[in-house]
């Protein structure tokens, strides 16, 4: 028969990732009918994942789920171990023996890749890289992104390219209040930067921006949005997309399209040209980036499944630096399955399998579990799904018998030399982050090396 869980013996859950799935899965488990107890492993000393260091720095709103973080955090049934590297510091397996089950939402931390020659040239990088740089991101905060160059090319057209190419169209003075990293916004004042192209694999029909992000483009300071009237021109199968009841936004991002389509405004020095049926064949340089080679696609299929067909028919365009944003996947945790094709953990309902059997204990939540799908209260029903599953096996998970959680683990971790950071130690770094802002009038002026924020603890 399986022990009972008390207050003082509860199930015990340890959460790999503490961005919008972990937070949202511990919620769910804290406030379920069984005792549980929930401890948060992030691999930075910093909580809050994407929120923190994926959402743009001019979208402060968008940051505001961090409140609601936060609360669950004050639970008493709650701890956080920050700089902590599951995987390395510690096993999976060691997890498992001191936790009942460990739910895995870690995201999906890297950019799916052109696959074409030249992609590794100087000057071709990830937007992954670029969003974590101008974010503050302790792994990124050391890369280089040579803005001397007039022309910039971004591709792809969703949320993410939306965010990269307004961060290059955007003046000092339209970035230097927001959370923006103090070294990112040095090199954006020197920027050269003043002909960027969006460019899309399919039509403007099927493009993934919302409407909200791309009226943004329309009220830059010094730059004007621009379309050739020729790229908006549908086939009949596109024209049915627009006309779907269904699809009120994809008409309102086409409208904004058409708006583009009107004569630069004078004064303006910086131009965003958005370009449609276009795929990257080939990156052109030396020693460097200096063009990219492209391919004029067309559409077939029914209307929302239409593919993009190479036309044979090309075009190269110079540019001294290039982002790709066209999709993300998650990386292997060792002791794990991985589904490398979709770069996602596999698993039934939530529960991880290796092949069609689930493995035991453990569980994944979010961009890891299904594709980096969503916004982020996409992941509120998604992780409430997953922890359903782990409540759904509670009578085996109990019969594990009773579990040391985080006594074991910070034995471990004191052992190996590992100093992790409480949430209590994220508070300093916060309100320190926080008074740095303020000469500034930032809302916070962010820590950028791990190392940094370790010292302010000691």
């Amino acid at each position: 028969m399986s022990p009972e869980l008390t207050e003082s013996e509860p199930l015990r859950v340890a959460v790999i990732g503490s961005g919008p799935s972990g937070f949202y899965a511990t919620e769910a488990l804290l406030k379920s009918d069984l005792p549980a107890a929930v401890d948060m492993y992030e691999r930075l000393p910093t909580p809050y994942g994407l929120v923190r260091s994926g959402v743009a720095p001019d979208h402060p709103k968008l940051k505001q789920a961090i409140e609601v973080y936060a609360r669950i955090a004050e639970s008493p049934a709650f701890r956080f171990f920050g700089n902590v590297n599951v995987g390395e510091d510690l096993s999976v397996e060691e997890l498992k023996q001191a936790y009942h089950a460990v739910i895995f939402t870690s995201g999906a931390q890297t950019d799916r890749k052109l696959g074409i020659a030249g992609e590794d040239l100087p000057g071709s990088h990830t937007a992954t890289e670029f969003v974590g740089w101008y974010n503050g991101h302790p792994d990124f905060r050391d890369r280089e992104f040579d803005l001397s160059c007039d022309t910039a090319v971004v591709i792809g057209q969703g949320n993410v390219a939306a965010d990269v190419s307004r961060i290059l169209a955007k003046t000092v003075d339209e970035l230097k209040h927001t959370d923006i990293a103090e070294h990112a916004l040095e090199v954006l004042a020197e920027s050269k930067v003043r002909e960027i192209w969006v460019v899309g694999r399919r039509g403007p029909a099927q493009a993934k921006f919302t409407s909200k992000e791309l009226k943004e483009f329309g009220d830059l300071a010094d730059c004007v949005p621009v379309i050739d009237p020729v790229e908006l021109e549908l086939g009949e199968s596109s024209r049915a997309e627009l006309e779907d009841k269904q699809n009120a936004g994809g008409r309102k991002v086409f409208e904004l399209f058409q708006s583009f389509t009107q004569s630069p405004a004078a004064g303006k020095p910086r131009r965003i040209h958005f370009t449609f049926r276009k795929s990257p064949v080939e990156l052109l340089g030396r020693a460097r980036l200096e063009a990219v080679r492209l391919e004029h696609n067309r559409l077939s299929g029914e209307p929302f499944r239409q593919v993009a067909e190479g036309t044979g028919e090309f075009m190269q365009l110079d540019c001294g630096i290039l982002f790709r944003s066209i999709g993300y996947r998650g990386v292997p945790v060792p002791g794990v399955p991985f589904d490398d094709k979709r770069g996602v953990i596999p698993n039934t309902e939530g529960r991880v399998v290796d092949g069609r059997s689930p493995v035991p204990q453990l569980y994944v939540a979010g961009w890891i579990k299904r594709g980096p799908t969503g916004i982020i209260g996409t992941n509120r029903a998604d992780s409430v799904a997953t922890v359903q599953s782990l409540l759904g096996d509670a009578a085996a998970l109990k019969s594990l018998g009773q579990r040391s959680g985080a006594e074991e683990t910070s034995r471990l971790l004191h052992e190996r030399g590992i100093r992790y950071v409480s949430f209590s130690d994220w508070a300093k770094i916060d309100h320190s982050e926080i008074e740095r802002g303020k000469p500034k009038g930032k809302p916070r002026e962010k820590y950028t090396r791990t190392q940094e924020m370790l010292g302010l603890l000691d």
